[in-house]
C-alpha cells in the first residue's frame, strides 16, 4: 500500500453498486431512536437521504440556509426539524449547535451534505472564498461544535458528500483563498472536495477512540440536482457531456444516476455493517473507492468511468496539516478528545 494512505481503502465487495438505490440499501436497517442531523437535507440527494433515513424511523434534524424553501420541499414527511443555519455564517453555526446541544441528545449520523459548486469568485465576511467555505470549513465548524453529542452516541458516524471533483485539484496549501492566483471555479470546487477527504481521515483518527468514524464519498453522476445551476453551458459542451444548444445528450442522460442511486452511497456509509470496523475511507457506488494510480481511463460523457480516488487527497500527512491550518483560518481549536 502506498506510504501515509490507509491500507483499508479498497473495495470491500459489498454486493452493492452504481445502480443500486438508497431504499435498497436500507432495508433491513432499524434506526428507531437514532438522531441525525443533514446539512442540505432538503434537495437533491439531501432531499432522499432524509426520506430513506425517516423511512427507517430515524429523528432527522435539517439546518438550512433557505428555510421557506426546505419547508416546501419537506412537506409530509416526518419526524424531522428543520432550523436555520448557513454554512458560510460561523455564528449561525455556533447558535444550531448550541441549540442541539441544550436538548442533551445524542447525535448518531451527521450527514454533511450540503455544497455549491461552479460559481464566481465570491467571498463570506471573513474573505474565505465561497466553496472552500460551503464545501469544507463549515463542515469541520459545524462538526467540532456537535463533536460532545457525537461521543455521547457512543456509536456515531460523520459522513462528507465530497465529489470526484476532489481530482480536479489538490489543496493549495500556499494560497487556499485564491489571493496570489487566478480564480478558476473548478479549481476552487476541487480543492474543496479534496479538503472534504482529508478531514474524513484526519477525524477518524481522532474519533475513532469514541467509536466515532468517519467517511467522505463520490455520490456519483447523478442527473437532476441544481448543484451546477451556475455553470456556464460552456463547460458542459466542452466535456462533451451536452450539445451545441445546451442540450444533455440523450445517451449521456441515460448512463446517470437517479437521485435515489446518487444519494444510496450516502446511505451506505451511514449505515452498512461492512464499515463497523472500518473509517476513514473514501467510498463511491456502495464501495470503498478504488486508488486511482493512473489506471483508470476517465471520460466525462461515460459517467462509469468517472470513478477513483486521489492518493493526495486521502494522505495522513496532508490531512494532518489541513487540520492544522482548518484551526487557523477558523481562530478556534477542535478538542476532539
Amino acid at each position: 500500500m502506498i506510504q501515509n494512505i490507509n491500507p483499508l481503502q479498497q473495495p470491500v465487495q459489498s454486493g452493492f453498486n452504481a445502480a443500486s438505490t438508497a431504499q435498497e440499501i436500507i432495508k433491513g436497517i432499524d434506526l428507531t431512536g437514532k438522531t441525525v442531523i443533514i446539512t442540505g437535507g432538503y434537495a437533491g440527494i439531501g432531499l432522499e437521504t432524509t426520506k430513506v433515513l425517516v423511512s427507517a424511523g430515524a429523528t432527522v434534524i435539517i439546518p438550512a440556509r433557505d428555510i421557506e424553501k426546505a419547508g416546501k420541499n419537506l412537506t409530509g414527511i416526518d419526524p424531522i426539524e428543520l432550523e436555520k443555519m448557513d454554512l458560510m455564517d460561523p455564528d449561525s453555526i455556533d447558535a444550531f449547535s448550541e441549540k442541539f446541544l441544550a436538548s442533551g441528545r445524542n447525535l448518531d449520523l451527521l450527514i454533511n451534505n450540503a455544497g455549491i459548486m461552479w460559481v464566481p469568485l465570491r467571498r463570506d465576511d471573513r474573505g474565505i472564498e465561497s466553496q472552500l467555505a460551503t464545501n469544507y470549513l463549515g463542515q469541520f465548524h459545524l462538526t467540532a461544535r456537535l463533536w460532545p453529542a457525537l461521543k455521547k452516541a457512543g456509536n456515531a458516524r460523520v459522513i462528507s458528500v465530497s465529489s470526484y471533483g476532489h481530482q480536479m485539484a489538490p489543496f493549495d496549501f500556499e494560497d487556499p483563498n485564491f489571493a496570489h492566483r487566478e480564480y478558476q471555479t473548478l479549481l476552487g470546487y476541487g480543492q474543496s472536495k479534496t479538503a472534504c477527504n482529508l478531514f474524513s481521515v484526519a477525524l477518524d483518527e481522532r474519533g475513532k477512540k469514541f467509536n466515532i468514524r468517519a467517511y467522505s464519498l463520490h455520490p456519483g453522476s447523478v442527473y437532476g440536482t441544481d448543484l451546477g445551476r451556475e455553470e456556464p453551458i460552456d463547460l458542459y459542451i466542452q466535456m462533451g457531456t451536452h450539445d451545441k444548444d445546451g442540450k444533455i445528450k440523450p445517451e449521456v442522460e441515460a448512463k446517470l444516476k437517479t437521485i435515489p442511486q446518487g444519494a444510496a452511497t450516502t446511505v451506505w456509509c451511514a449505515t452498512s455493517p461492512d464499515l463497523q470496523n472500518i473509517g476513514g475511507v473514501y467510498c463511491e457506488n456502495c464501495d470503498i473507492a478504488e486508488i486511482d494510480l493512473g489506471q483508470i481511463e476517465h471520460r466525462y460523457d461515460e459517467p462509469a468511468t468517472i470513478r477513483g480516488v486521489q492518493p493526495y487527497s486521502i494522505d495522513q500527512e496532508n490531512a494532518e496539516k489541513l487540520w492544522t491550518l482548518s484551526e487557523e483560518m477558523l481562530g478556534f481549536t477542535f478538542d476532539a478528545d
